[in-house]
């Protein structure tokens, strides 16, 4: 496994957004099956948030976070001061790359546009964060 995961090079690894790890179900929870959210609920979430986004970017040529380029990452990515330091913190900690520390903004916007929150605050900094864990704990 580890003579595997090292022909996967970091700056492939740096291009994906969000990975998470779910754990195996236990059996008796499986069977009691319980209802979860509905794919149409999640749907309309999603949309609503593809909605915020293409208003935002309306006099830009994109249309979702995603595309966000350098250039546009400080103006439509604005922190609050502690989300900042704990990006920052990150950052120096865990020796990101630039386009990491861009992957990771753009994820903290969506998630900040999920709350409809206005400024990225630190839980959507360290949620997004969670998100890039995955390339540490595996890869380094």
């Amino acid at each position: 496994i580890t003579h595997y995961r090292g022909k996967i090079s970091q700056p492939l690894l740096e291009r994906i957004d969000i990975c998470t790890e779910v754990p195996a179900v236990s059996f008796s929870k499986m069977k009691k099956r319980i209802q979860g959210e509905s794919s149409a609920k999640i749907r309309e979430r999603v949309e609503a948030v593809q909605e915020i986004q293409r208003k935002r970017y309306q006099k830009e040529e994109i249309c979702f976070n995603g595309e966000l380029d350098g250039r546009n990452l400080e103006k439509y990515c604005v922190m609050t001061a502690e989300a900042d330091r704990l990006l920052e913190q990150a950052y120096e900690q865990f020796r990101f790359s630039t386009r990491a520390y861009h992957k990771i903004l753009k994820v903290a916007r969506t998630i900040a546009d999920m709350e409809e929150a206005e400024k990225i605050l630190p839980e959507h900094i360290g949620e997004a964060l969670a998100y890039r864990a995955y390339d540490k704990k595996y890869w380094s």
